[in-house]
């Protein structure tokens, strides 16, 4: 099973949610920075490979919040993990996204999310994380 991995940076009460390019799967749909766990590779370090390949930072902190699994129509279930990233050293800068932008929490329910990460969204909205 693929396993992918998605971070939840918080900066003064705003969360960090990428834009998909127009050009690929699943285009301009919003999600969390993060991707696919190579083999042999730990959560953490996909968490800090993808961190610093998208956007040029690294996680200082990165606790896991949840994980579950996902099918999207005609693939295969996805393990899909989220963490809490507090802190990171390094500028954000946007590497491979369409756009990037720093969203109050109550707010996320306006952006186009990728199916796999809506039930997150919700709960994440909600919660006191």
């Amino acid at each position: 099973m693929t396993t992918v991995v998605a971070a939840v940076i918080t900066q003064e009460q705003k969360i960090l949610v990428c834009q998909r390019r127009a050009q690929g799967p699943h285009a301009l749909k919003w999600e969390f920075p993060g991707g696919k766990v190579e083999e042999g590779e730990s959560l953490d370090s996909a968490l800090r490979r993808e961190l610093s390949e998208e956007l040029g930072i690294h996680a200082l902190d990165a606790q896991e919040i949840t994980r579950y699994q996902y099918s999207y129509s005609g693939r295969p279930p996805i393990e899909l993990v989220f963490f809490a990233v507090n802190d990171f050293s390094g500028d954000v800068q946007n590497y491979v996204f369409e756009q990037i932008e720093w969203s109050p929490r109550e707010e996320l329910v306006s952006y186009d999310f990728l199916d796999g990460d809506t039930e997150f969204v919700r709960w994440l909205i909600s919660s006191r994380l």
